[in-house]
C-alpha cells in the first residue's frame, strides 16, 4: 500500500503542472468475492487444501496524456488472502518443515501484487479505444501451512514388551509451521479495451494481463460494464460491475509451486478527472 501511495501522490502532482484538457487522471476500485481453487505446495507434492472464498478490495490509478510516444502509466494492486485446511493422505514438505500422513494441516495463502504497467493506446475515439502495454508484476506475501504431528519420542511405556506386542513410543505432539516467502517480480503483457454503447450512458470493458514462459504460466483478466452516472467538466464517475479470473501455475517462484485459480464478480466505481 505504500508503494502504492506515493506513485499515485506523484501521478496528482504530475497532472496539477499540466493543462487539465490535455491529461487525464484515472482512480477506482473494486469489491472483489472471489472462490480459490486448485493445489500448491514445493515440488514434490501439491495438496488441495479445500481454499475458502474471500473478499478483497482492490484499487487502480492511471494517467493519460498526449505525447504520442511516452507511454500512459498505470498502477494496480491485488490481494489473494485465502485460507484452508486437510488431513494429508501422503507426507508432505513445505518451508523446511515434514507434516506426516493423517496429518489435520491449515493453510493460510496470503499473497499480494502491484501492478506498475507502461501502454500506449493503439486506437482511441468516442465509441471504441484499445491498449496494449507492459506490465512489472511485483509480488509480495507470505504462504504458510500449520499442522499438529505426533513424533515418536522412543520411550516405552509397556514394563514387559513381547516379540508379538512390540514396544513404541508414546509420542509427542509438535505444532509444526512451514512458511514460503515470495517476493519477486514478473513481467506480462497488458491488453485492455472498452466500447461505448450510444445513448445508454453503458459500455463495455474488458481488460488482461498475460505471462507464458517455461517456468510460469500466469493469466489474470476480467471484463464487464460500466454506467456513467456522473459526467460533467471536473469529473467523470462510473459504477461497474464485472467478473475477474486469475489462473497461477508457478514452477519455483520462490521454491513455491501452485496451481490455482481465483475466480468471481466484483463491483466498483471509478473516477475520471
Amino acid at each position: 500500500m505504500k508503494k502504492l501511495a506515493y506513485v499515485v501522490t506523484a501521478i496528482s502532482l504530475f497532472t496539477v503542472d499540466v493543462k487539465a484538457d490535455t491529461v487525464g487522471l484515472f482512480l477506482g476500485g473494486q469489491i472483489w468475492k472471489n472462490e480459490a481453487s486448485g493445489v500448491f505446495g514445493e515440488q514434490s507434492k501439491l495438496i488441495d487444501f479445500n481454499l475458502e472464498k474471500e473478499q478483497q478490495i482492490n484499487y487502480y490509478a492511471a494517467v493519460e496524456h498526449p505525447f504520442p510516444w511516452l507511454p500512459n502509466a498505470r498502477i494496480s494492486t491485488t490481494t489473494l488472502d485465502t485460507s484452508g485446511s486437510s488431513t494429508l493422505t501422503q507426507d508432505f514438505s513445505f518451508g523446511g518443515k515434514v507434516f506426516s500422513i493423517n496429518d489435520d494441516v491449515t493453510a493460510n495463502f496470503n499473497v499480494n501484487y502491484i501492478d506498475y504497467t507502461l501502454y500506449y493506446e493503439l486506437f482511441d475515439n468516442d465509441l471504441f479505444s484499445i491498449d496494449l502495454g507492459l506490465t512489472a508484476r511485483d509480488f509480495d506475501g507470505d504462504i504458510t501451512v500449520k499442522g499438529l504431528t505426533t513424533i515418536d519420542d522412543g520411550t516405552c511405556n509397556d514394563p514387559n514388551p513381547s516379540p508379538d506386542s512390540p514396544c513404541t513410543g508414546e509420542g509427542n505432539s509438535n505444532t509444526l509451521v512451514g512458511k514460503i516467502k515470495t517476493n519477486k517480480i514478473e513481467p506480462m503483457l497488458y491488453v485492455a479495451t472498452n466500447i461505448n454503447l450510444p445513448l445508454t450512458g453503458l459500455s463495455a470493458f474488458a481488460q488482461g494481463d498475460f505471462l507464458f514462459v517455461d517456468e510460469h504460466s500466469l493469466s489474470d483478466y476480467q471484463a464487464g460494464l460500466s454506467f456513467k452516472f456522473v459526467d460533467n467538466k471536473a469529473v467523470d464517475l462510473n459504477f461497474t460491475l464485472g467478473y475477474r479470473i486469475i489462473k497461477m501455475e508457478f514452477e519455483d517462484l520462490s521454491n513455491l509451486y501452485t496451481d490455482l485459480e481465483f475466480k468471481g464478480a466484483f463491483a466498483g466505481v471509478s473516477a475520471h478527472f
